[in-house]
């Protein structure tokens, strides 16, 4: 059976990390008021000559010295980002340039804090299919340059980074098979108006700010990712308690906090960075996975459910043997 295995991981941050006490400065709001109610205490902030492409290029060379393999060798490059470097082209076509692999698929996908699974499913389905045999697939956000900056409500939640991981179509059998299992994705545009920009080039012919009901986004985005998660358990035979690690998008402690009780997980089980690096949108499964697998706790042989949710809304999950 051919599956699509993660072979390395990556990660990269912007110089720069701006701690609650520092925004405190900047912005009417505290370091105790932002961790009691997110479980942020630090976040990157991209600086002027740090872009999107610039972070995405980071990650991807770390994922590839990781995996030990040649940028050469990578035929398709997915780029998950709700904040490309330019309206067109693709910033993934970028990364490819920085990476001297021309001539293979480079785009990008847009689906806000869900486009790491997003993209992940679109390069799992091309890899299966024949069209490619490595992968890069890539979360990078620069979020910091569509925030209200006098919006204590958002402005405290968010931060820059990228996250990578190179995915090789590998002929699996027998039983415990590496790769991606399986992955399920919606979206549900009704909720527009709960999460997102008020900008773009066909509106407003500008860049906008990102606003956002984080109540009622909160609301949504538990019984969301506890459903989304359920369904790539069913659909493999697994029940939560076959699960090793969950790595959850990085929005909100407390988020993170209330999937892991709905699916009955131990805390210990969930990989959690959004102290360190707040939600970096995209970026942020990506991340954390690359952090997990660094660190040493998460190993090759381990189940793993990636999860997400963000504007639009978008939503999903995906089961992988790493």
């Amino acid at each position: 059976m051919l599956r699509s295995v993660i072979v390395g991981t990556g990660s990269a941050l912007p110089r720069r990390a701006v701690s609650n006490a520092e925004l405190a400065e900047q912005v009417d709001t505290s370091d105790e008021w932002i961790v009691e109610r997110t479980g942020i205490s630090n976040r990157h902030i991209a600086a002027d000559d740090e872009t999107t492409s610039s972070l995405a290029t980071d990650a991807a060379r770390n994922a590839l010295a990781a995996a030990g393999i040649e940028a050469a060798s990578i035929d398709l490059i997915v780029l998950a980002t709700a904040t490309p470097d330019q309206t067109f082209p693709a910033s993934a076509t970028l990364v490819q340039a920085n990476l001297g692999c021309r001539g293979g698929i480079a785009f990008d996908v847009a689906a806000v804090c869900s486009g790491f699974l997003y993209a992940l499913g679109v390069a799992d389905s091309m890899l299966r299919s024949g069209m490619a045999k490595r992968a890069l697939v890539i979360g990078s956000e620069t979020f910091s340059r569509i925030l209200d900056w006098e919006d204590r409500t958002t402005c405290v939640l968010f931060g820059d980074g990228a996250g990578a991981i190179v995915l090789e179509a590998q002929e699996q059998d027998g039983e415990n098979l590496r790769g991606v299992l399986a992955t399920r994705l919606h979206a549900d545009g009704a909720h527009n108006q709960l999460l997102y920009v008020d900008g773009g080039p066909s509106t407003t012919g500008t860049v906008g700010k990102l606003r956002m009901k984080g109540r009622e986004v909160f609301r949504h985005a538990v019984v969301n990712l506890a459903e989304v998660l359920e369904e790539v358990l069913v659909e493999t035979g697994h029940t939560s308690q076959d699960i090793d690690w969950l790595v959850p998008h990085q929005a909100n402690a407390r988020i993170l906090d209330a999937t892991a009780k709905k699916l009955n997980l131990p805390r210990e089980k969930v990989v959690m960075t959004v102290g360190q690096h707040a939600n970096t949108s995209a970026a942020s499964v990506p991340l954390a996975l690359d952090q997990a697998v660094r660190d040493g706790r998460i190993k090759q042989g381990d189940l793993v459910v990636l999860e997400a949710m963000g504007g639009g809304f978008t939503w999903g999950a995906s089961l992988v043997r790493m």
